[in-house]
């Protein structure tokens, strides 16, 4: 999804706006690959206390981790169109929460 995103930006855009998409993106991707990796650590009906530990710390650590990247990206690299690397990123955030939606809804028969 992100490379049809930057590559649409290339096409209708600049390069600048491809590379804003791409970091928008990426934010997005790192922070929450970093979530999925801190809470799926712990398995088993044994382990619910470490479980829900893991939830919040994986939440603080995504936290953080998303505000030092942002502040990477703006001091490294500035992106040339803001509201496409906002835009981008919260769609990013969207696509979890739908994907998790349309997971649960049931099938037509």
């Amino acid at each position: 999804m992100l490379g049809a995103l930057s590559g649409l930006g290339w096409l209708l855009g600049s390069p600048g706006d491809a590379v804003s998409i791409l970091l928008g993106g990426g934010v997005a991707l790192i922070a929450n690959g970093y979530f999925a990796w801190r809470m799926f650590r712990h398995r088993g009906g044994r382990q619910a206390r470490r479980m829900v530990s893991g939830l919040y710390r994986a939440e603080a650590g995504k936290f953080g981790l998303t505000v030092a990247l942002f502040a990477v990206v703006f001091i490294a690299v500035p992106p040339s169109n803001h509201a496409l690397f906002f835009g981008v990123y919260v769609v990013m955030l969207f696509v979890h929460w739908l994907a998790a939606w349309l997971g649960t809804r049931p099938l037509p028969h």
